[in-house]
């Protein structure tokens, strides 16, 4: 278990396209542990940071905010 893992953000405002993008690639980064992958590695390493970006901007969409 990550004991580092911290809250990154607070439910309200929202997180913008870039900090999702730059979380997604801190977290494959963190995963692979590539900083940055081998020619052979660099379009799975791209898709699995496209994925975990858009799942987490699909989460926050659908997440319930607080009044």
């Amino acid at each position: 278990m990550c004991r580092s893992i911290k809250v990154l953000r607070r439910p309200a405002p929202t997180a913008t396209r870039e900090e999702i993008d730059a979380a997604a690639l801190q977290f494959v980064r963190k995963v692979s542990g590539y900083r940055k992958p081998s020619k052979t590695n660099q379009t799975a390493f791209d898709d699995a940071v496209r994925e975990v970006a858009d799942a987490t901007a699909r989460l926050l969409r659908h997440l319930e905010r607080p009044c």
